[in-house]
């Protein structure tokens, strides 16, 4: 038995560098470049969403765009309250990094495991 699913990796994975993606642009768009806690809070509000959706052990494929949306928005909205509503685009990110989180980890966990192992110099399985 697997200790941590294939696409829970992918999932913690896709959270991870989206979180990147994330506080790249809210330090851009914000200029926040100075508050370190308030990206790092951002970039774990990803990696959760990534855990979050990784612990959906579905397999129905069709809904995982609503079911990736629903997520992100719920884990997504946690954050948003810290902003007191005022993070308007952040929050609507996050339902898209749900959404784009689900549907990698529902149809190209594979993928993402291989790049993985490359990337740790092992062999692929």
């Amino acid at each position: 038995m697997k200790v941590v699913s294939l696409r829970m990796k992918t999932s913690i994975v896709m959270g991870a560098l989206l979180g990147v993606v994330c506080i790249i642009g809210a330090g851009a768009r914000t200029g926040l470049w100075g508050s370190f806690i308030y990206l790092l809070a951002l970039w774990y509000n990803r990696l959760l969403m990534g855990i979050v959706i990784g612990l959906a052990t579905s397999r129905k494929r069709r809904v995982a765009l609503l079911r990736g949306a629903f997520l992100g928005l719920m884990v997504s909205l946690a954050f948003y309250l810290t902003t007191e509503l005022g993070d308007h685009v952040t929050f609507l990110a996050g339902i898209l990094y749900g959404v784009i989180i689900d549907y990698v980890a529902s149809r190209h966990s594979q993928f993402v495991n291989s790049i993985i192992s490359r990337l740790r110099g092992k062999e692929v399985t």
